[in-house]
């Protein structure tokens, strides 16, 4: 008998990252908008406010890009424009998946139901499952963003629970994210599995089970 009966997992850092490339799309947006580029990628993710918004990607990197441009001396650029420009630039299904994560779906395909539970909207995540073949591999797919509320709120939670049909305490969540993942999860009363980046620590969270790779979920399965 294994310990549970169903398992949930998060899309992005948890099954399979972006392989894209950013640097290049970064650039291309500048372009699309005659404008001289300023900052990097990386530079714009740190301005930005929080987890994405589905319901705003535009507002939400826009806000970001008008950080940047203050800080480079090019108020002039629209950032809004700059950033619709950089959505129509990243090729949302140039994903892989992380290590360990086929043997991860083969091992919870023999617990039971298999469910994805991911923060983003339909539009921008289906595109990734089509790419990696993994709606054949699952039962359901629950698009928080497509929601009234997303993680860490427990309404998705309680959603993909109620189209697998098991028990909260029998359905093992695994997730990267402390904030969205573990605490969402925990707030819904699942137990959580964390896929930890090397040398993170858990802080104040108190996930049930920490996995170091994706290859290590079998054996929690199994306990």
């Amino acid at each position: 008998m294994t310990a549970f009966d169903a398992v949930v997992f998060d899309l992005d850092n948890t099954l399979c990252r972006h392989d894209g490339d950013l640097a290049a799309a970064y650039r291309r947006a500048f372009e699309a908008v005659d404008s001289e580029p300023f900052g990097t990628p990386e530079a714009l993710w740190a301005e930005l406010d929080g987890p994405l918004d589905p319901d705003d990607e535009r507002g939400y990197l826009g806000a970001g890009f008008a950080r940047l441009s203050a800080q480079h001396g090019h108020s002039a650029v629209d950032p809004l424009a700059l950033a619709a420009a950089l959505i129509a630039e990243i090729d949302t299904t140039a994903v892989s998946f992380l290590p360990g994560a086929e043997a991860a779906l083969t091992a919870a395909r023999e617990t039971g139901p298999i469910g994805i539970l991911t923060n983003g909207p339909a539009d921008r995540q289906q595109g990734k499952l089509r790419a990696l073949d993994l709606e054949s591999r699952v039962d359901t797919v629950v698009y928080a963003g497509d929601l009234r509320r997303r993680k860490p709120h427990v309404d998705p939670f309680e959603t993909i629970l109620a189209e697998l049909g098991t028990a909260v305490d029998r359905t093992l969540y695994v997730g990267d994210s402390l904030k969205f993942d573990v605490a969402g999860a925990q707030n819904a009363g699942l137990p959580v599995a964390w896929l930890r980046e090397e040398g993170a620590e858990a802080g104040r969270y108190q996930p049930e089970y920490v996995l170091d790779s994706l290859h290590d979920l079998e054996a929690v399965l199994r306990e």
